[in-house]
């Protein structure tokens, strides 16, 4: 049981109280995101219409009266993560129909998740350093290593996600393929555990992606480097590189047919327009199509060779615009509210002229996240940085909210310089 959550009869909730989890999937629903504080009673009549219980928690708004807290029950028992070796083959559909069938409250605040987030950062970090260096050189991996690396990381964003998140925003700079892997595993677990999938499955989300560019150690260093455009005889060479993928983790052992899917499919468009295959539509399994969307936002907000990185902002406005034709649409819809309006790690300008960066999310209010501030007015850097939680500060007698999103290294700023 989560000491936090309450389960409530739809006709005994108040203003005030925060509604984390329904007695249905939040699919289908006019809340947009899966959460929601009651503002008036007509969230209430909204709820009524839609489902008959719901769970509340209680350290986000009101508590219950007492008298109802004592015919509350306790609310279902999270989802255990298998032992590694036990692999689990999904159909497309299964997948689909899994979605919204797990809920994951956070149990852990984000200073306290903070200890063990970074601990299986740095694990899966090295990880995934180790295996890119072994197919470097032309040694095998082991798949079932690649699951169990990723458990840590899956586990502690499931307690909480911006904490982790957090953590990868601030990654010292490397070699952009070790980056890039490390970002999109973590990615990937995100959106599953903002559609409510099992952790079983966040697990081979987070392995398969975590391989998704793998092949691209097979091609020459030049051409992954090379900043130009590339000619026809460039482009097959570069879009074989998930071919190469695919050899490597069928050299490393048995995975379901849903993680190669995954890989093999993540630079499918919607459209028909993508590779290797030219699949359309529902051709493109549902992994693949989250995999394409992820790769594709951690590519734009990282730097690389023949492009610097853009701000997170701008990268879901270029996802948006090309949801439909490259990217499937509701998996774009999906992964902007997954990752909010400033995702974690954003620069942003205050009402206040101060800078700050956004540290997480407020589940209640994504446009009143909780922020690091980093200079003065002036744009002068603090001496000493502080936290601010918006949301709070909205009901201040001084209320301070952002005032817009900025680029990278904006006034001269680099976080990564700033906090390492």
């Amino acid at each position: 049981m989560l000491s936090s959550e309450r389960k409530l009869a739809v006709a005994e909730l108040k203003e005030g109280m925060y509604v984390c989890r329904l007695d249905r999937p939040w699919e289908g629903t006019p809340f947009l995101l899966q959460g929601v504080l009651i503002e008036s009673e007509s969230d209430i009549e909204t709820l009524a219409g839609l489902c008959k219980e719901v769970y509340v928690d209680v350290e986000r708004g009101v508590v219950p009266v007492e008298a109802s807290l004592l015919s509350l029950e306790p609310a279902a028992p999270r989802i255990v993560i298998p032992p590694k070796s036990a692999w689990r083959a999904y159909s497309d559909d299964e997948i689909a129909a899994l979605q919204g069938t797990a809920t994951y409250p956070e149990t852990v605040e984000f200073e306290q998740e903070l200890s063990q987030a970074r601990d299986a950062h740095v694990q899966a970090a090295a990880f995934a350093e180790r295996v890119l260096d072994d197919v470097r050189e032309g040694r095998a991996i082991a798949v079932e290593d690649v699951r169990g690396a990723v458990e840590p990381m899956v586990r502690s964003l499931v307690r909480n996600a911006d904490a982790f998140l957090w953590l990868d925003a601030l990654r010292a700079r490397g070699a952009y393929e070790y980056r890039h892997a490390l970002s999109c595993s973590a990615l990937a677990v995100a959106f599953g555990r903002h559609v409510g999938l099992p952790q079983e499955l966040l697990v081979d989300m987070a392995s398969g992606a975590l391989l998704l560019d793998v092949g691209k150690l097979r091609l020459d260093d030049a051409l992954v480097s090379s900043s130009t455009a590339y000619g026809d005889e460039e482009r097959r060479r570069m879009q074989a590189h998930v071919e190469h993928s695919l050899a490597i983790v069928d050299a490393g052992g048995a995975v379901p047919e849903h993680v190669r899917e995954m890989i093999r499919t993540h630079h499918e468009w919607v459209d028909g327009g993508g590779y290797p295959r030219r699949l359309e539509g529902d051709a493109v399994p549902l992994l693949g199509r989250v995999a394409a969307v992820v790769d594709a936002y951690d590519a734009m907000t990282s730097d690389r060779p023949h492009q610097c990185a853009v701000a997170p902002h701008v990268a879901l406005q270029a996802l948006y615009k090309a949801r439909g034709s490259q990217f499937a649409a509701e998996i774009v819809e999906q992964f902007m509210q997954c990752m909010s309006v400033y995702p974690i790690g954003a620069l942003v300008e205050l009402s206040s002229g101060e800078v700050a960066i956004v540290t997480a999310q407020n589940a209640a209010r994504r446009l009143q996240p909780r922020v690091m501030v980093l200079t003065d007015p002036d744009k002068q850097v603090l001496s000493q940085f502080h936290s601010l939680d918006l949301l709070v500060r909205a009901h201040s007698d001084d209320p301070v909210r952002i005032a817009s999103a900025l680029p990278p290294g904006a006034y001269g700023l680099d976080p990564v310089d700033l906090f390492l």
